[in-house]
C-alpha cells in the first residue's frame, strides 16, 4: 500500500502549536475550558481540519494522553481542546497542578487519515506491521484502541505492540476474530523541549 499522507508543517507552525497547547493549559486553570482562538488570525495549515494526540510528560513519565483519531476541527483548535483535555481529564491521572507546568513537557502528534487493513490472519497483520511508523486502531466486539506509533519504543516487537494494544481495548492478548477492524495512521510529531 501506498504511504499515507501526512500534514507538512514548518517550524515556525509547531512553535505556533506548541505554544497553543500551553496558553491552552494554562488559560485550563483560570477558566476551566480550552483556550477558544480566532482562526482567522491562522494560515491554511493550521485551519484545516486535522486529527491530533497531545501527549503530556513530567520528568519522562506519562501525565495525560488524550486526542482524536478523526479531523473535525482546525488544527489549531484540535490542539488547544486537546492539549486542555489531557491536563485535566485523562481519567489515568489527577489533573494537573500550576505548579507543575515548568517541569510538563508537551509533544503534539498531528495524525494522517485511517487507512483500513484487511488482514486474512494474525500472522499477515503482523507482518504488514511497520515499527517505529504505524500507529494502530484495533476495533472488535465494541471495545476499540490506540497506540500511536510513539509506543514503537517501548515495545520490541510486532507481537508484543499488538498484544499490548489488544489488552488496552479490553480483548486479551492473542484475540482474533474475523470481525476484528484494524486502522492504520502515521504522524508528524513534535515536542516543546
Amino acid at each position: 500500500m501506498p504511504p499515507l499522507p501526512c500534514i507538512e508543517l514548518g517550524q515556525q507552525q509547531q512553535r505556533q502549536l506548541l505554544e497553543i497547547a500551553r496558553r491552552s493549559i494554562e488559560q485550563g486553570f483560570v477558566t476551566h475550558a480550552p483556550l477558544w482562538l480566532e482562526l482567522a488570525d491562522f494560515g491554511a495549515e493550521l485551519r484545516a481540519p486535522a486529527a491530533v494526540f497531545v501527549t503530556l510528560t513530567e520528568a519522562g513519565e506519562l501525565r495525560g494522553c488524550i486526542g482524536s483519531l478523526l479531523a473535525s476541527d482546525a488544527l489549531a483548535q484540535t490542539v488547544a481542546n486537546a492539549a486542555y483535555n489531557s491536563a485535566f481529564h485523562d481519567f489515568r491521572f489527577l489533573a494537573i497542578r500550576q505548579k507543575q507546568m515548568k517541569g510538563i513537557r508537551i509533544e503534539i502528534s498531528v495524525l494522517s487519515p485511517l487507512q483500513r487493513l484487511h488482514p486474512e490472519s494474525r500472522e499477515s497483520l503482523l507482518q504488514s506491521l511497520r515499527p517505529d511508523v504505524d500507529g494502530l486502531v484495533i476495533e472488535d466486539r465494541g471495545k476499540r484502541a490506540t497506540f500511536l506509533p510513539k509506543v514503537w519504543e517501548k515495545v520490541g516487537s510486532p507481537e508484543v505492540f499488538l498484544d499490548q494494544l489488544l489488552r488496552k481495548a479490553g480483548l486479551g492478548s492473542g484475540h482474533w476474530s474475523d470481525s476484528i477492524c484494524v486502522e492504520r495512521y502515521r504522524t508528524v510529531t513534535f515536542a516543546d523541549n
